[in-house]
């Protein structure tokens, strides 16, 4: 490894990406250090999919205190206290940092604590919370610095909170609107409801969650209500003013609703603005993230990006997947790339749905319409047929004919989740729908549908 340098190698940003690639740089024997502004374990960990899921996990209980009546099950007086939520979620949370900073010390990686920005190609400035500054030169300088909630400006802005301050709210509202059609408003909507809260989510255009299986979308906007939220697509927000009784909204065609809180959650931006770019020559995209090449080089020779400030699939599986093959590429002289096609994902709404592989559409884009044949199944859970709840399950299968590959699979309904984690790993290997149809189910379970799916939509 070089000696010319303080450390082979200087991370920006200790969440999922940064960490995993610190650790692992670390491990080939690179001479490591990582500065983190904020908290370790980044949006994941604090502000994103861990606490988002907890939330979820709690929303769901008044459902199911309603659901055990039609199974013999009297739940009386259950009531909700946020404060309880909360503050439980923040001590996992800060469980959950102790073990990232751990992982880092057992590693042998050194931490810095502070604002990071690059002073040339090989130098990193970092400026604590008390002023003091630290200079660290590195051989190579990785940026993993993630994003952040967007709000656009508009009369109002200023009044709104995002996701970030959802997790910390000293107590729940009455009523809220959400405004946003992207994975975090839709799951935020649910989250909300089930904790007793009057949800309003609006969105700008006519069905959200764009990119995801459209029947997925469409079945979704039909489930949701039945939760109790108003769903209003095609509507945004011209202004916010605030009012007696809280927060007045005024839509673009005029309606004005009173709330107590407004949340967007309309997309993010990646956190490159304080990293001192222009004194490299590091080059932004027209979408305004950081140009990388396959192996994560900027167009600075000696400063690499990776995770969702390069604008790819913007989940932290991918994020450790890319910090993984950046270090064994660069320290552990191994040639490893990452497939991103049939990469899972889930939405934890409710109902939640997940898939993998190509939506229908996009398979008619890449094979044509006479190679594509597709399979669905749309179902009342077991589960209800007791509970009474007016809730449908829906699988679907996207098979190319000429090769009998399941190419797309797609679900919305309970521990959707769970169920396309596994599919994802048959897609991955090739399976043929020859494959599915052999394939015994377990019964009686939701999943088993996806091997008894027979007959073309």
């Amino acid at each position: 490894m070089s000696t010319t340098f303080d450390y082979d190698l200087v991370v920006i940003g200790a969440g999922s990406g940064g960490v995993r690639a610190a650790r692992t740089a670390a491990g080939y024997g690179a001479k490591v250090a990582i500065v983190e502004r904020q908290y370790l374990g980044g949006t994941c960990v604090n502000v994103g999919c861990v606490p988002k899921k907890l939330f979820v996990y709690a929303s769901h209980y008044h459902e199911d205190f309603a659901d055990a009546r039609g199974f013999g099950w009297q739940v009386n007086d259950a009531q909700f206290d946020w404060t309880t939520l909360r503050e439980n979620k923040n001590r996992e949370i800060e469980r959950l940092n102790g073990i990232y900073k751990n992982l880092l010390e057992n590693a042998g990686v050194t931490l810095y604590e502070g604002e990071a920005s690059l002073a040339d190609a090989h130098t990193v400035r970092i400026v604590s919370d008390n002023g003091a500054t630290q200079i660290l030169s590195a051989d190579k300088i990785l940026i993993a610095t993630g994003g952040k909630p967007f709000v656009p400006d508009f009369p109002g802005s200023e009044h709104v909170i995002t996701s970030n301050e959802a997790f910390y709210l000293d107590s729940l509202p009455q009523k809220m609107v959400i405004v946003g059609g992207g994975y975090i408003a839709v799951e935020f909507a649910g989250i909300f409801t089930g904790l007793g809260v009057e949800v309003t989510q609006f969105y700008r255009r006519d069905l959200f969650l764009r990119g995801f299986e459209k029947d997925l979308r469409e079945k979704l906007a039909v489930e949701m209500p039945k939760h109790g939220i108003d769903l209003r697509f095609n509507t945004d927000i011209a202004s916010i003013e605030q009012s007696d009784a809280g927060y007045c909204v005024t839509t673009k065609t005029g309606e004005k609703l009173n709330t107590d809180l407004v949340m967007y959650a309309t997309g993010r931006v990646p956190l490159v603005d304080e990293l001192g770019l222009a004194n490299t020559a590091v080059t932004i995209n027209e979408r305004g993230y950081i140009a990388v090449n396959d192996v994560f080089q900027t167009t600075e020779p000696s400063v690499f990006a990776l995770g969702d400030v390069t604008g790819g699939t913007e989940l932290t599986p991918v994020a450790t997947a890319e910090a993984m093959v950046f270090s064994s590429y660069y320290y552990g002289d191994q040639s490893q790339t990452i497939d991103y096609d049939n990469i899972p994902s889930a939405v934890f709404s409710q109902p939640n749905l997940a898939t993998v592989g190509l939506s229908e559409e996009r398979a008619r884009e890449r094979f044509g319409d006479a190679d594509v044949a597709v399979f669905k199944s749309s179902f009342r859970h077991l589960k209800h047929t007791l509970s009474g709840r007016d809730e449908q399950t829906f699988m679907k299968l996207v098979v190319q004919r000429s090769s009998d590959k399941v190419v797309g699979a797609h679900m919305l309904g309970s521990e959707a989740g769970e169920i396309i984690q596994g599919i994802a790993v048959a897609i991955r290997a090739g399976a043929t729908k020859a494959v599915f149809d052999t394939t015994i189910g377990i019964h009686p379970t939701a999943a088993e549908e996806f091997v008894t799916l027979r007959e073309e939509a």
